[in-house]
């Protein structure tokens, strides 16, 4: 239950990202970039020689970096694009990506249970933001649904490193690689302007991004990556809730009865019993 717990109280701080980022009013890369950035600090003092070793778990921590930049780069083209439904829907199929191919990537047990549950968060997570009228984008569905499919690369990529490197090293070193590949991608359109509002979005990297990944990554060793998967909805359901809250967003009582649902199936997946406690495997399968 304790991983468990990290794992949730981890997504969960990813959904207070619009507390930060929309009084800002930077752009998506601006935003990205500055949140990595926070992220990546401490990575100069984490570049330990016995985890630099481990080339499988560092290469892995490099393909994480670089996915989590086009990621980022993709969902932001998709919400800009609109509409913001479609956009996030398509971006959260990331989790049924990564429970029906976990067995192939990493070897790991099927779960029965993430396999019934990922449509029934899915319908959850549209009762909860669907918002009646809009139109459907095939382009802006595309972005999400490729955004989706880098996003399922980080988790196994970050279930590969975690064999080397601690929760805080996932996360600083793997960020200072997707702060890099951001600039390389945007160039200077991705550089915020020295104002006021950086030091917000700097506030929220430090909160939302190096402390919820510290904590996502810390689960992630000791819960499925099924399971992690399931839980990563708690990131829309809470920017929902606090939407609602702070924003004033509608929440009606289908997106109540929707979120009510990302809760229970969420919960439902990631306490599945576990035959037995193997220990971790490679991304190529082998031990």
């Amino acid at each position: 239950m304790r991983y468990f717990a990290m794992v949730a109280a981890g997504a969960a701080l990813w959904g207070f990202w619009p507390l930060f980022l929309r009084p800002a009013g930077l752009s998506g890369v601006q935003n990205a970039l500055l949140a990595m950035a926070t992220m990546a600090l401490p990575a100069p003092f984490l570049l330990r020689r016995e985890a630099l070793r481990d080339h499988r778990a560092t290469r892995a921590l490099v393909i994480m970096g670089v996915a989590d930049a086009i990621n980022v780069a993709l969902v932001f083209a998709a919400v800009k694009r609109g509409p913001v439904a479609i956009a996030l829907l398509t971006h959260y199929l990331a989790p049924l990506l990564v429970a029906l191919t976990a067995p192939w990537v990493i070897g790991e047990r099927r779960s029965l249970r993430a396999l019934l549950g990922a449509p029934l968060t899915s319908l959850g997570l549209a009762m909860l933001i669907w918002k009646p009228g809009e139109d459907f984008s095939g382009w802006t569905a595309a972005l999400g649904g490729a955004s989706a499919l880098f996003f399922a690369v980080t988790v196994f990529c970050a279930k590969e490193a975690a064999r080397a490197w601690s929760p805080l090293g996932v996360t600083s070193v793997h960020a200072a690689v997707a702060a890099l590949t951001l600039l390389l991608l945007f160039g200077r359109s991705a550089l915020p302007p020295l104002e006021v509002p950086v030091l917000w979005v700097l506030a929220g990297g430090a909160l939302s991004g190096l402390v919820g990944n510290i904590l996502f990554n810390r689960g992630l060793r000791g819960i499925s990556t099924a399971a992690t998967g399931a839980l990563t909805y708690l990131e829309p359901l809470t920017a929902t809730v606090l939407g609602w809250i702070f924003f004033r967003e509608a929440l009606g009582p289908w997106g109540l009865f929707g979120g009510a649902l990302v809760l229970a199936v969420g919960v439902w997946v990631a306490t599945e019993p576990r035959t037995l406690d193997s220990p971790l495997p490679s991304i190529s399968g082998t031990p």
